[in-house]
């Protein structure tokens, strides 16, 4: 499956019509990020009941400021409408099948639980996920 390209127009649709998403924030002049994109490719073959986008920084700033991505390349799974994992850096072919297999890991109801009891407990987050959808419209 190849790469979706998410805009600020697009994010929230794409976001609530899957259920797993693998998001690369990256920029052209990042080398990086060029050292990351074939393995992120690569994966999306590997990968394909997963959905794989790029969120280009330089074109979509207000979408990379609404996830606060300090770091490029920076890679972030949505599940359920709950961003699970987020982590700047280029990661190498083993290292993101790792973290691809412990998102698929996952007990959503039990990450959901986790959110509504930090929330009920006055934190601003909660370990293990926060709400993605919503976030990049302003």
């Amino acid at each position: 499956m190849s790469t979706l390209e998410l805009t600020k127009e697009n994010f929230d649709q794409v976001v609530t019509d899957n259920d797993f998403i693998l998001i690369d924030f990256w920029a052209s002049w990042c080398g990086p990020c060029r050292q990351f994109a074939p393995v992120f490719e690569g994966a999306s073959e590997r990968h394909q009941d997963l959905v794989f986008a790029k969120v280009d920084t330089e074109a979509q700033q207000e979408l990379a400021a609404a996830f606060e991505i300090r770091s490029i390349p920076t890679l972030m799974i949505v599940r359920d409408n709950v961003a699970v994992f987020a982590q700047p850096g280029a990661l190498p072919e083993a290292a993101l099948e790792d973290v691809i297999g412990q998102a698929r890991a996952l007990d959503m109801d039990e990450v959901r639980r986790s959110i509504e009891t930090a929330q009920k407990n006055g934190a601003e987050g909660a370990p293990g996920g926060q709400q993605a959808g919503g976030e990049a419209t302003a």
